[in-house]
């Protein structure tokens, strides 16, 4: 991937949970089980008060996942 272990990266993220708008790209990780942690990018598509729905996938705008609405969203495991 471009970029990688040169300190670059592709995204610009916005880790800032009170100013979250619809288009933002975030950095969410997946809570639970095997992927427990692991960080994913995606396109916040609504902004609620206490939470979030992000693209889960570019390439098919039916994906969403709910996920907590904090600096790096959580998305429970059983949604992916």
């Amino acid at each position: 991937m471009i970029g990688m272990g040169e300190g670059e990266c592709p995204f610009e993220f916005n880790f800032d949970a009170a100013t979250f708008k619809v288009g933002d790209v975030v950095s969410y990780r997946i809570g639970g089980g095997s992927l427990d942690g692991m960080p994913f990018v995606g396109t916040l598509l609504e902004v609620h008060d206490d939470h979030v729905v992000i693209s889960g996938d570019a390439n098919d705008p039916l994906v969403r996942y709910r996920g907590t609405r904090e600096s790096r969203p959580v998305v429970s495991e059983d949604q992916v």
